[in-house]
């Protein structure tokens, strides 16, 4: 790992990292990938990866550089892959066009990867540095990079809460606490998830579609709607049974379906009435979920706070009281003492229409 990037490439490298983030909403399963080619300070070549299965950020790089790639350096915010799988090596293209350096944010971590194309590229005679703006490098990625090396998605908790921390009202109703835009905004995050989790009683109560409506023209691969439903009580109803997105219900082992139940499904243990939530990231992992997005009420986004299983708390707050007899933001969490509170950090607050929303992050978790 090299620390002696210049001015210039910082600014390329950061410019490679906006041009992955383009790839938020499509490049699911895959991480988010940019690549820029320079000659000195000039741009002759760059690109993003879009979508599984097509071409890597390196390849269509390369082809909008041309022969300006010959000697070239080339500004990735991920180790090059090294393997075949649905495309071939980038590691391979870049040897190919002959660039003389290669700087990456970071390494991949994957498997077939770790370090593997990074060397290939040494033994061609490409110099190779790596780390430079690794940190945003991680961040953007965090969800593909919980999965490979923690074995589970990246889970974040979205809530609309009142400013007393109420999220319905003692009845259940919660339509609509915040206003259109936080509404509207939740879109973009949904675009971003591999799968949106939900619970049995959010389906009951508030029937919830789970589809990303961005109200534009923008591309996005479907999320996976996740039901968490023990004794599959909502597999007849819902908005969730519609085609507009892939649903699985996961529920309780002992559990036997109707005959004629047509929806894809999946057991997990329960114990005590609830799922083992760590069961359900690893099954989701397995199914290349890079991020989930949870939707639901209190007893289940507590549930998942208090197995220390929440990386974020997307939070919508509203400029309006609902008072005690309201729903609480988390149930379950078992906190009787200042000492026993749970540390949350802000990592962006901003104004979205008339309300505040807030992206915090538990002080004891580790980020990828």
């Amino acid at each position: 790992m090299s620390t002696t990037f210049t001015a210039t490439d910082h600014l390329l490298m950061a410019r490679a990292l906006r041009l992955a983030e383009r790839g938020a909403y499509t490049t699911k399963p895959n991480p988010m990938v940019g690549c820029v080619i320079a000659q000195g300070d000039e741009i002759v070549g760059e690109g993003f990866h879009q979508r599984a299965g097509e071409a890597h950020a390196e390849v269509i790089a390369l082809q909008t550089a041309g022969a300006r790639a010959k000697g070239a350096t080339v500004y990735v915010s991920l180790e090059p892959c090294a393997h075949t799988g649905r495309t071939g090596p980038c590691a391979d293209a870049l040897i190919a066009a002959g660039v003389a350096r290669v700087i990456a944010a970071m390494r991949d971590p994957f498997p077939q990867v770790d370090g593997v194309g990074f060397d290939k590229l040494r033994a061609a005679g490409i110099v190779v540095e790596w780390g430079l703006m690794e940190a945003q490098a991680r961040q953007l990625n965090r969800g593909f990079l919980s999965r490979v090396e923690r074995g589970r998605p990246w889970v974040r908790i979205k809530l609309g809460t009142s400013l007393d921390g109420r999220t319905a009202m003692a009845s259940g109703e919660s339509k609509w606490i915040t206003g259109e835009a936080s509404r509207l905004d939740v879109q973009k995050w949904r675009a971003r998830a591999g799968a949106l989790i939900t619970g049995a009683n959010t389906v009951l109560i508030d029937d919830p579609s789970l589809t990303v409506r961005l109200g534009d023209d923008t591309p996005f691969v479907a999320p996976l709607r996740v039901v968490l439903d023990p004794g599959l009580a909502t597999v007849a109803r819902g908005k969730v049974r519609d085609d507009s997105a892939p649903t699985l219900y996961i529920h309780a082992p002992d559990v036997k379906p109707p005959r004629d139940l047509h929806v894809e499904r999946a057991t997990v243990p329960v114990q005590g009435g609830y799922f083992d939530l760590e069961a359900v990231l690893k099954l989701l992992a397995a199914r290349g979920i890079n991020e989930v997005q949870v939707e639901t009420g209190a007893t289940l986004a507590g549930a998942f706070v208090a197995a220390g299983l929440a990386d974020e708390l997307l939070l919508y707050v509203a400029p309006v009281l609902l008072g005690e007899r309201a729903r609480p933001l988390f149930s379950g969490l078992g906190i009787d003492a200042m000492a026993q509170r749970a540390q949350l950090k802000v990592v962006d607050a901003r104004a979205i229409g008339e309300d505040q929303r807030l992206l915090l992050v538990p002080v004891r978790a580790e980020s990828p």
